[in-house]
């Protein structure tokens, strides 16, 4: 659509009665209308609507009271736990460094293209992501149903995690920490045979935490301490979310920001370790051969997809509560950049600590090995060693000896000492990576165990993981209760009792997550709740941004918001680049999907070790449920308004066949009576002006106007639509 259309309507700042007091020249042809609708929507986007379809002033709508406390909140929202364990654990996989570089190329043609779309039109239009998508293509207002639901998914087991950080936040309030050291069996008085087989860390939270099944088939009964945890969980979200961006803008200011501080204070802490720099090298190392594969290009978009929250809604409602002239596009580079500053700070600290672990790991590896080494060179049936030159025949200290020197000798006489003694290598442990939960409440539980003053680092880090998921489930809900109350005037009186009954539902759904077999769960909405149907939404935004309204007016409206024009590099990288990347990112997590079943991990307390299973059919069928139910709206969406469009046609055909037989009727009642020799230059009457004829309005562009949404609504009523 050029330029032309879209500056003949009324521009932002007027106001109803301005607005109105334009002229308006009906369009009489249900082709006309049925063209608009099919590829066009019939308002500029900067044109705001109520509920009701009534121009609304922007002063009626909440608003930011700084501008910091808005990047804060859109910071606090991109910024979660995935940037914590999910992009380090990636980036520890996928090559280090040459993952980062391939990171920052996505982001940078991908990413920030997107999320300054999703910011411009939440802007511009200030509403929620179903009056926006609704907005610029009404064949598409299922994506904002669609994303209502996908954030609700994820508040449903982001809530969990929450509550798990407040179960091990509570529980660092000891010393020692009581995943220390293993619990002593009170009826064999030995070590708990689980714990001794695995790690206090990890009997800790598959046993004391989550007192886990053995599978997901297995249900068990609820969790007692996590249900109540969980109840604390969306307790804290129900009073931060309230009064609405009020209330919650308030919290972020500690919540967004804490987690910065805490990052900060471990890296320093960190780099004062022995084997901090072994980590570090191993992080930014590059391994630039895994550009070749496929798998990894997929794991990077799909990191800069979630990583911005993209397709939730949440960044939308965010911007919505914003001034129409804000820089939206300086914002969509700056939350980018501090999104991707954050991933690496956050990567920094996870391999200090990582290479802290290993190198523990590796040094506790050579003293059990040296120590048995002494044990078979002093028996009279292991002479051999001796011949051998092993070195440390007689040393008293195993730990003395180095990681360097013991990893030498093996490679040298490691075929004759047989099965028992094993390498010890500090870049083999390095290479055992944790994901998920693991890193954070396995592998960095730990490491808490390992400082001085355990209790405060502890309570210190799971305090940070706690603000890091509120921050983010805050923006979550705003995604779910801003669109629905921007679209539906009775919840919009009724803000308080809306977020209330929305976090009790949440709780009790919550709880499928809190039975014994509830982690399995959280993992299978983790995995695929999300993915595909986020995807699938972004994927259809693009589409009506860059296909159906039009990349040259979406600059239009920008240009009039920002009173500059965004490079139009942005208008190939939205109809080409982005929509390509998203449709292959789609095809690949389906094919991923349907070639490959889907598994998880689970705890098998026999063997306390971890295994892998393949999901039973039941939940694979449930899987399948998540993913059609959330994106069910968009073709049910679209086929609703096909249906209206219809009904619209089909109505104004018959109106006007109606006018054409009231016309013929009125002349045939009329020819009985002497006609005058004018009477076919008869002056209009005020009746015949009151029911004027159809007609088609002239096709030059001069005097084509496009309709706002208020007036398509108002004929529909007329028509009794």
């Amino acid at each position: 659509m050029n330029r032309r259309f879209s500056q003949q309507l009324p521009s932002p700042g007027l106001s109803r009665s301005q607005t109105t007091q334009t002229e308006k020249p009906p369009l009489d042809s249900s082709e006309d209308r049925a063209w608009l609708s099919e590829g066009q929507s019939e308002a500029q986007l900067t044109t705001v609507h109520d509920p009701d379809g009534v121009e609304t002033s922007n002063e009626q709508r909440p608003a930011w009271d700084s501008k910091v406390q808005y990047v804060l909140a859109q910071v606090g929202f991109s910024v979660g736990l995935g940037n914590v364990w999910r992009f380090p654990y990636l980036c520890h996989q996928n090559g280090g460094g040459a993952f980062m570089l391939l990171y920052v190329f996505l982001l940078m043609i991908v990413g920030v293209p997107l999320f300054f779309m999703e910011l411009a039109a939440g802007q511009s239009i200030r509403q929620g992501s179903i009056g926006v998508w609704k907005h610029i293509s009404p064949k598409l207002a299922g994506i904002g149903y669609s994303s209502c639901l996908v954030c609700f998914y994820v508040a449903l087991y982001y809530n969990v995690i929450i509550a798990w950080s407040l179960f091990y936040m509570g529980n660092s309030f000891q010393y020692p920490l009581p995943w220390e050291h293993c619990p002593i069996d009170v009826t064999t008085n030995d070590t708990v045979k689980e714990c001794a087989s695995s790690s206090p860390t990890s009997y800790f939270w598959y046993r004391k935490a989550l007192n886990i099944t053995n599978s997901i088939k297995e249900s068990g009964e609820f969790n007692p301490i996590m249900t109540g945890c969980l109840l604390a969980a969306w307790t804290i979200v129900s009073l931060a979310m309230i009064k609405g961006i009020k209330s919650s803008a308030k919290v972020m200011y500690f919540s967004s920001v804490f987690p910065y501080v805490v990052l900060f204070i471990f890296l320093i802490r960190g780099l004062t370790l022995d084997g901090a720099i072994d980590g570090i090298t191993y992080m930014f190392y590059p391994k630039l051969k895994i550009w070749g594969e496929l798998q990894v290009w997929r794991q990077a978009a799909t990191q800069v997809f979630f990583a911005l929250g993209l397709g939730y809604g949440s960044v939308i409602a965010y911007s919505s509560y914003n001034p129409v002239h804000n820089n939206c596009h300086r914002d969509a580079l700056m939350v980018s950049s501090i999104n991707f500053m954050t991933s690496v700070l956050a990567s920094l600290v996870v391999f200090v600590v990582l290479g802290f672990r290993a190198k523990n790991i590796t040094l506790r590896c050579v003293a059990e090995n040296v120590g048995l080494l002494n044990l078979m060179a002093s028996h009279e049936s292991n002479q051999h060693l001796v011949a051998l030159g092993w070195p440390w025949i007689n040393t008293t200290d195993p730990s003395s000896v180095s990681i360097a020197e013991y990893t030498q000798w093996y490679s040298q006489h490691s075929s004759t000492v047989g099965p028992n003694i094993t390498d010890c290598s500090l870049e083999e442990e390095m290479k055992k990576g944790v994901e998920g939960t693991g890193l954070a409440f396995i592998a960095f539980t730990e490491v808490m165990a390992l400082f001085p003053a355990s209790p405060f680092w502890s309570t210190l880090f799971f305090l940070m993981l706690l603000n890091l998921g509120l921050s983010t489930m805050f923006g979550t809900m705003q995604g779910i209760l801003t669109p629905l109350m921007d679209n539906f005037s009775v919840l919009g009186r009724h803000r308080t009792l809306l977020t209330v009954s929305s976090c009790v539902l949440g709780f009790l759904l919550g709880l499928l997550f809190t039975q014994r077999s509830g982690n399995y769960f959280v993992t299978m909405f983790d995995d695929y709740s999300a993915t595909l149907p986020l995807v699938i939404v972004v994927v259809f935004e693009t589409i009506s941004v860059a296909w159906i309204y039009g990349t040259d007016r979406f600059l239009d409206d920008i240009e009039v918001m920002l009173k500059w024009r965004p490079p139009v590099v942005y208008k190939y990288l939205w109809k080409y680049v982005c929509l390509l990347a998203m449709v292959g990112l789609l095809a690949a997590s389906f094919l991923r999907m349907v070639i490959k079943r889907p598994t998880y991990t689970a705890w098998n307390q026999s063997t306390a070790s971890e295994m892998t299973l393949e999901y039973p059919n039941w939940a694979l069928a449930m899987i399948v449920m998540l993913i059609v139910f959330a994106s069910l709206p968009v073709p049910i969406g679209y086929i609703h308004s096909m249906l209206k469009d219809r009904r619209v046609r089909s109505t104004r055909s018959e109106e006007v066949g109606c006018q054409e037989i009231h016309r013929e009727l009125y002349t045939k009642c009329s020819s009985t009576e002497p006609l005058d020799s004018n009477s076919h230059h008869r002056v209009p009457s005020e009746e015949d002006e009151a029911h004027p004829r159809t007609a088609f309005l002239p096709m030059g562009s001069e005097h084509y106007r496009l309709l706002s949404q208020q007036e398509e609504e108002d004929e529909e009523q007329d028509t009794g639509v």
